[in-house]
Order: C-alpha cells, then sequence, then structure tokens
C-alpha cells in the first residue's frame, strides 16, 4: 500500500513541496504520495487528528502553524526542541514525532548551493516567529553571530535570551539598524507573502554581502530592495525549501535525495 504525506499551512496553494517530494520519490524508488492540505487557522489540531485517523505516515508543517505543532508532539528531535519550532511530523507507533529541518535546509543551500560560507559572519534576521526560530540555533552553531529585528521587540527578545552571555545574538528594533552592517540578511517574515518590505534602512549591505528571503518563485520585494541597495548575491528560498524537504524525507523514508538533480529540474 502507497504509504501518504502532506504538507499543512494556510495558504498553501503556492506550494511545490508535492511536486518536490515526488521527484524525490521516483528518483529513490519509493511508494509514496504527498499533497497540499490547506488546514483552517483555528483546525491545526483537528487536521493532525483526521490525516493519523486516516493512516498518514506523516506531514510537513509550514506557515503559520509550526509552533502548534511543536504543542502537540509527544517526542521532539534536538533541532525542534532548540527552535520550539516544529516543520516535520511523523507518525510512529501511536505517538508524534517532532523535527525541525529549516535550519538544516538554509545551512545546505547557503554554504553548498550559493557557496556563502558562514564562519565568523554576522547576520541580520528578520522576524522572530517559526521560521525564524528555526534557523536560529544552526546559524549560532555555524559560528554566525545574529541581531534579530521584528516588530514586536519582546518575541525578539525571548529568542534571543537563550543566547545571554554568549554576546553573539541581539534583538534589535528596525530603527535601531540604521547605521548597522551584514554579511548576511535573511528574512523570515510573512511580508513577502503580502508583497511588503519590512521597514529597512539603506546601507545594510556590506561588500560580498547575500541577501536571503525565506520566499520563493517570485521577486519579492526584499529581494528587489537587496539589489537596490547593492547586495552582492541574492537569493530566493526554493533551495533552502528543496534541502529541509530532503532532510525530511530522509527521516520518513530513510533515503537521502540527490537535491541538486531536484533544484535543476525547479529552477527551470
Amino acid at each position: 500500500m502507497t504509504d501518504r504525506y502532506a504538507v499543512i499551512g494556510n495558504p498553501i496553494s503556492h506550494s511545490k513541496s508535492p511536486l518536490i517530494h515526488q521527484l524525490f520519490a521516483q528518483q529513490t524508488g519509493q511508494d509514496m504520495s504527498y499533497e497540499a492540505i490547506e488546514a483552517p487557522l483555528d483546525g491545526f489540531a483537528a487536521t493532525i487528528r483526521r490525516l493519523r485517523a486516516e493512516d498518514y505516515k506523516g506531514c510537513n508543517v509550514t506557515v503559520p502553524f509550526k509552533l502548534e505543532a511543536y504543542q502537540l508532539c509527544d517526542r521532539l528531535g534536538e533541532r525542534a526542541r532548540d527552535a520550539k519550532a516544529v516543520n516535520t511530523l511523523i507518525f510512529q507507533d501511536g505517538k508524534i514525532l517532532g523535527a525541525n529541518t529549516d535550519g538544516a535546509g538554509l545551512l545546505n543551500d547557503i554554504e553548498q548551493n550559493l557557496g556563502f560560507k558562514l564562519m565568523w559572519k554576522n547576520a541580520l534576521l528578520l522576524g522572530a516567529g517559526g521560521a525564524a526560530s528555526g534557523v536560529l540555533w544552526p546559524l549560532f552553531n555555524a559560528g554566525v553571530g545574529v541581531d534579530i529585528a521584528n516588530r514586536n521587540i519582546e518575541k525578539a527578545q525571548i529568542l534571543a535570551k537563550e543566547f545571554t552571555g554568549s554576546g553573539t545574538v541581539y534583538a534589535r528594533r528596525y530603527e535601531e539598524l540604521a547605521g548597522r552592517q551584514y554579511d548576511l540578511v535573511i528574512n523570515a517574515t510573512s511580508s513577502s507573502l503580502s508583497d511588503e518590505l519590512p521597514p529597512l534602512p539603506d546601507g545594510l549591505f556590506k561588500p560580498g554581502a547575500l541577501a536571503y528571503d525565506m520566499m520563493y518563485g517570485r521577486e519579492t520585494p526584499f529581494m528587489a530592495f537587496a539589489r537596490r541597495q547593492g547586495a552582492t548575491t541574492v537569493s530566493d528560498g526554493l533551495g533552502m525549501l528543496v534541502e529541509q524537504a530532503a532532510e525530511a524525507f530522509y527521516l520518513w523514508r530513510n533515503v537521502r535525495p540527490n537535491t541538486q538533480a531536484v533544484l535543476g529540474q525547479l529552477r527551470k
């Protein structure tokens, strides 16, 4: 019997995850299906209950449910515990296991696909929700100093507080960014979904800087801003999507797909 998987979000119609996992399955000879499911904003837990009852084997979780997914899990992987956010669920032996593959996906895309070395770099992380928290510890462990900027400074301070004493993670208000420069600026807000730009000052990008938007599929206002501001490299998040999907696929199927081949197909 074909094993069933899904990605759950709201909105979800734009998601390329079903195509990515279809390509992974074809490449590795796995008998599985994968679909996109839009859960009501107040109906994520009910959607998970339904999928488990219908014998799905697992699912990915995207905006805005990663924090809620964390609360639902019976057991958590180390990255999910660090992030306090979950993007991959495994239904096994009557339990919900939670993992977070966002950080590994981002680092693999930045270092392997884009050839940008992270050690000793300083980064500005825009946003303090599930997407930001999923990549903060991996960035820190890769030797990156991080400023977190968010409209709600309290949310950014909560994330930064975990690193008290390390001296490398700070919460900033957007208005505090004037005069600061970064090697790497990552947009982990949902602003690109609504074609908006966070309130960023001019002059953010150091020479050689990378501007990275976790949104994918089109030129976002953040990407356009970065080009105007002279960022050396500007990337959307398609590579991160493929790389984090490969990590989830490995957790589910114990097979590691070739991401370069799939990313090349999607870029075409």
